[in-house]
């Protein structure tokens, strides 16, 4: 989940996607996925999560 944590450290998807050497599309798909798998639908929530799941 090294996409969560970027997110979690604050960084927009066009950051995470220059990171990773990905598109920003593909850091959208990967969010996606990440946010249906652990039930959330928001960036916050997911910070929160990761945080609450010592992620971070």
């Amino acid at each position: 989940m090294g996409v969560l944590k970027l997110v979690a450290a604050g960084l927009t998807n066009r950051e995470i996607a220059d990171r990773l050497g990905v598109s920003s599309r593909t850091v959208d798909a990967h969010l996606r996925s990440v946010f249906a798998k652990i039930g959330v639908g928001s960036r916050s929530a997911a910070t929160r999560y990761a945080v609450e799941h010592a992620l971070v």
